[in-house]
């Protein structure tokens, strides 16, 4: 049990138990002789690391990566949780990525990397460092959810330099719900059931561990302020710091999923289909579907361009599956991989209801 962070012993005492048999009825035997209960060890907590026992210890199982795609690119971190290079990341530090590569702050190597499965709606992915071996691992904690109160400290390659930077603080609140909004397209994500803390995280701290006073990792450093929240502007003063986790108990059912090889719910694993469409969800339309994915836009020499889609198509069906919503679609293409057959269905413009089968395309991480 912990409580503000301090670790609290609790001593098991053995309440003087004895053991009493009855006499045997037969007069012929011996008496027998009272045995105390073997004494229970206590349940002892190690002491609190220090933080630079806690570096020392946790650096080496940590990640930073770097994620491009075109001419645009995000820093981030993540954390080791298998020897063979499995890591542990936020899904927005590699969404739309060409490219990923990692430097390990263990044994100083760069690897190439490539996501193996992700669930946005969690904002967690699992990465694959390329030829990794004999890697250190964390440690995770046995609890599924620190206390508020307890002193925790986020890593992660702060401000994308490159180098490990710990933010200590403390648990100030559990089960929280957070609107976040990516620093890179300005789109929005609303994240449930996270952890936060009083943590000077900063942008580059993205899917680094947020560990406890031993050294084990008890969330996903996911959000943070802003740097104009952070430092104020003439306009408003400096925020205190405020950040937000995603609890590892979320994060290695991600994995665990992922792991398995089971595409299902909110997480896709294996290389990510590519449709070529953007859509949203529509309402009630002139001779049209009330519910659907509305075709905002179609991507040239796409599957979906190829088919005959274009703007203003409402889909109403994918591969036998009824979409009611732009997410319906999304979850659609969640458990299919790139080269897979799909029969769509959508209506026109003009009313008209056409259908044809695609071919998914290879594309990057994305929802």
């Amino acid at each position: 049990m912990r409580s503000g962070g301090r670790a609290v012993v609790l001593t098991l005492v053995a309440a003087g138990v004895w053991l009493f048999a009855t006499p045997s009825l037969d007069p012929g035997t011996a008496d027998f002789v009272a045995t105390p209960a073997p004494a229970v060890a206590p349940v002892v907590e190690p002491p609190p690391l220090t933080l630079e026992e806690l570096t020392a210890r946790v650096d080496p199982t940590v990640v930073t990566l770097s994620a491009s795609a075109g001419f645009s690119g995000v820093a981030g971190t993540g954390f080791v949780v298998a020897p063979d290079g499995i890591v542990l990341t936020n899904f927005h530090v590699v969404e739309n990525a060409t490219d990923i590569s990692a430097v390990h702050m263990g044994n100083g190597l760069i690897y190439d990397a490539t996501v193996l499965g992700y669930d946005k709606s969690r904002d967690v992915a699992v990465v694959q460092l390329i030829t990794a071996a004999d890697l250190p691992v964390v440690e995770l904690a046995p609890d599924p959810l620190p206390e508020v109160g307890d002193a925790v400290t986020a890593v992660g390659n702060a401000s994308g330099a490159g180098v490990l930077v710990p933010a200590p603080g403390a648990v100030t609140a559990l089960d929280q719900q957070v609107r976040t909004r990516s620093s890179v397209d300005g789109s929005g994500n609303t994240l449930e059931r996270m952890i936060r803390v009083d943590a000077d995280v900063r942008a580059g701290d993205s899917g680094g561990p947020l560990f406890d006073a031993w050294g084990r990792v008890v969330g996903v450093n996911t959000a943070g302020l802003s740097d104009e929240a952070r430092n104020g502007t003439e306009f408003s003063p400096p925020q205190a710091p405020e950040a937000y986790a995603v609890p590892i108990s979320e994060a290695v059912s991600v994995l665990d999923q992922v792991l398995a090889g089971q595409s299902g719910g909110t997480v896709h694993v294996g290389p990510t289909p590519y449709f070529g469409v953007s859509v949203r969800d529509v309402s009630v339309f002139e001779n049209k579907p009330a519910i659907g994915a509305g075709v905002v836009s179609v991507t040239f020499d796409s599957p979906a361009e190829v088919l005959g889609l274009s703007a203003g198509d409402i889909i109403v069906t994918f591969d036998g599956a009824e979409i009611g919503s732009s997410s319906d679609l999304s979850e659609a293409l969640l458990g299919r991989r790139p080269g897979e057959p799909a029969v769509v269905e959508w209506v026109d413009d003009a009313g008209v209801t056409s259908s044809g089968t695609i071919t998914l395309a290879a594309g990057m991480p994305t929802a």
